[in-house]
């Protein structure tokens, strides 16, 4: 197994975990399987119906979370003031003749570092195809465009211990008063795992709790879209304090990061 790193940071992001269009389009508080996936699919050239769902089913993806971000609703309206052909339109044809009105949710400030981990040939396709991608990421919504470095790691041989030891943490380290944290060196992170954590050892993390989420995609399809349901675990761990650092070195240390792999 092998893997590759995305840190997930702009202005704006939001995670919807409703398939079906509501007046209230609502975020996940991280980023979900479907909406990842069907980043890669997109980077890979493949349309909504066009998809195989299957060439992803072996990905397991592990989140970081750098910073949780602030919720923000928008008031949205779309198709107003406009004669009723010009209106937004309907299921079976029409047009709605009158203005859409809906109040879209949105993560703002937050940040992600997300470890994707799959067998070496996966990790190699998603690696080119994020590169160089047919359709352009973006942060659960079109208008959500990713910060850069996007893609930090192309191949890594434990992302997952990578997150926990080397990324660069995009938060300022506690204040010097925070007394244990200056005699362990460490800080404390959020992380949502699919598998539960290691059990057994001194260091392993205990589960806070786990969240079922349904956002295992089972068809993109424009007029069928279905998910299922999967597990996760979410823990608080501890990282080097190293890794956090003033909010104007952060871009620096992470081009170095990404950099590191290109000289290797």
């Amino acid at each position: 197994m092998s893997g590759l790193l995305l840190r997930l940071a702009g202005p704006l992001q939001s995670w919807g975990e409703r398939s079906a269009f509501t007046p209230v389009r609502d975020t996940a508080p991280f980023p979900t399987r479907s909406a990842l996936i069907g980043m890669f699919a997109a980077a890979e050239g493949y349309s909504r119906d066009q998809a195989d769902l299957d060439r992803y089913r072996d990905l397991r993806l592990t989140v970081r979370v750098d910073r949780p971000g602030v919720r923000l609703v928008d008031y949205h309206t779309a198709g107003g003031g406009f004669p009723k052909d010009r209106t937004a339109a309907t299921s079976g044809g029409s047009n709605k003749g009158a203005a859409v009105i809906t109040r879209r949710h949105y993560l703002s400030d937050a940040v992600f570092v997300v470890a994707v981990t799959a067998p070496q040939e996966t990790i190699d396709r998603l690696a080119a195809a994020l590169s160089h991608p047919h359709w352009a990421p973006y942060l659960g919504r079109r208008s959500c465009v990713p910060d850069e470095p996007f893609l930090l790691r192309h191949h890594v041989d434990n992302p997952e211990e990578e997150l926990r030891t080397r990324v660069p943490l995009s938060r300022t380290p506690p204040p010097a008063r925070d007394a244990h944290s200056r005699e362990t060196g460490t800080i404390t992170v959020d992380f949502l795992q699919e598998q539960p954590p290691p059990t057994g050892t001194p260091t392993a993390p205990a589960p806070v709790d786990t969240i079922d989420v349904n956002d295992v995609p089972v068809s993109f399809a424009q007029h069928g879209r279905s998910h299922t349901g999967r597990r996760l675990y979410r823990t608080v761990e501890t990282v080097p304090r190293s890794l956090a650092g003033p909010p104007k070195t952060l871009m620096q240390r992470l081009i170095d990061y990404a950099h590191r792999e290109e000289s290797a």
